[in-house]
């Protein structure tokens, strides 16, 4: 499986960006799929996972009310709607997909190479 993660940029706090996650080969529709994020100097984060089954998902608290994972199986892609950002928010963000079951730990089987946002104040 290989992941694509693509659509950040530069936006202003209270703005919007919609990050999209596509995926190679027939079995995404059984992974769990995970956005993490890493700021510079500081370790790489979770952020949201949702699971194969029946599409539960879980946020970050520092996320949970703001970004809104989703998954599209036709279409092989994972995304991350992300609103009212906040400088804080700036990161180089990744989708990754496991063979589990939803987890927050960066153990994932599969990662895309990353897509920086950035939020200006």
């Amino acid at each position: 499986v290989q992941l694509q993660a693509y659509g950040g940029g530069l936006v202003q706090a209270g703005g919007s960006l919609r990050l999209s996650c596509a995926a190679s080969g027939r079995t995404f529709s059984r992974l769990t799929m995970g956005w993490f994020r890493q700021a510079p100097g500081k370790e790489r984060e979770f952020v949201a996972a949702i699971g194969w089954i029946g599409g539960s998902t879980y946020y970050a608290g520092s996320v949970k009310g703001r970004f809104t994972i989703s998954r599209d199986n036709a279409k092989k892609t994972v995304y991350l709607q992300m609103n009212s950002l906040k400088p804080e928010d700036t990161a180089v963000y990744y989708c990754a997909g496991a063979w589990s079951g939803i987890k927050t730990t960066p153990d994932y089987d599969y990662w895309g190479q990353g897509t920086l946002v950035t939020v200006s104040s």
